[in-house]
């Protein structure tokens, strides 16, 4: 055995293969991602909002923040959140103000009117509540919590209530 073929042996026994099972629960969320995408698409547009301008109002949710984070967390382009941010404030959702700790950043704060028209796209999305509605309370939370467990094993941390505010975008134009 030659050393090229070594290496891929050796790279063939550290690679997991994905059994059948693994295979359909990633199956199955993909499908769920698909309906939640479309969902939250169709909501935010029957606000007249874009769904990238509906997750950042999402993640305002946890409250004020810099710019720079929102696009770390949208996995987006600044300048692109900055486009979205301008529209949203000129629609009256958001503020700038200057960041107490350091006058150079500027956070986003949702306003009232920003507050509420999140709320209001999260309480009409049904996607969620019809597939889980098939579940008792028990199997809800340990859903939830194998889904945490997931997510920790993933990024570090487990994503608090508001964590989530919609389908992952790309980090292409959209707003």
């Amino acid at each position: 055995m030659d050393q090229q073929q070594e290496e891929q042996a050796m790279t063939a026994e550290r690679t997991p293969v994905a059994d059948p099972i693994t295979l359909e629960v990633v199956d199955l969320m993909a499908r769920l991602v698909g309906l939640f995408h479309r969902e939250y698409e169709e909501a935010a547009a029957a606000r007249s909002l874009t769904g990238a301008q509906a997750k950042v109002l999402a993640l305002l949710r946890r409250g004020p923040m810099p710019m720079r984070h929102i696009a770390q967390t949208l996995s987006c382009e600044p300048s692109n959140i900055t486009g979205i941010v301008d529209r949203l404030e000129g629609r009256g959702f958001v503020t700038r103000e200057s960041d107490p700790q350091d006058r150079r950043v500027k956070l986003v704060v949702a306003t009232e009117a920003g507050r509420s028209a999140s709320t209001e796209l999260r309480e009409s999305l049904n996607f969620a509540r019809e597939p889980l509605a098939a579940l008792d309370g028990d199997e809800r939370a340990q859903l939830r919590d194998l889904l945490r467990r997931m997510l920790d094993s993933t990024s570090g941390t487990a994503p608090g209530p508001a964590s989530a505010p919609g389908p992952a975008s790309p980090g292409g134009r959209a707003g």
